[in-house]
């Protein structure tokens, strides 16, 4: 479920150059309630969107769960991962944040 905490916060603190022209990944996508993807995609004009989830819904571009990120997609293909609903579902959270981790493109990570 996408609280309205969660799309204010993007709407009030994110700007345009952090999603511009990039490869974004949102895992746990599903739509429940709301979503950021329409907000990014409208506004942030980023070079390509891909949804990841467990089960088949609107914005989910690939059903995978997070343990197979890397695999599916590969270390650091990412400029950009957004997980804004998805934490508190998972069991072992420390390898998903691995996992997130790895697809992020290094250079992110040490800005």
């Amino acid at each position: 479920m996408c609280n309205i905490a969660v799309i204010e916060f993007f709407i009030e603190n994110v700007g345009i150059e952090e999603f511009e022209g990039k490869r974004v990944l949102e895992v746990g996508s599903k739509y429940v309630n709301g979503s950021v993807r329409p907000f990014i995609e409208r506004f942030m004009k980023p070079k390509e969107y891909i949804g990841v989830d467990i089960e088949p819904n609107n914005f989910i571009d690939v059903i995978l769960p997070g343990e197979k990120l890397v695999e599916y997609f590969r270390e650091e293909s990412f400029d950009v991962v957004i997980s804004t609903k998805l934490l508190e579902h998972i069991r072992d959270w420390k390898l998903m944040i691995n996992n997130m981790m790895r697809v992020l493109k290094c250079d992110d990570l040490k800005a």
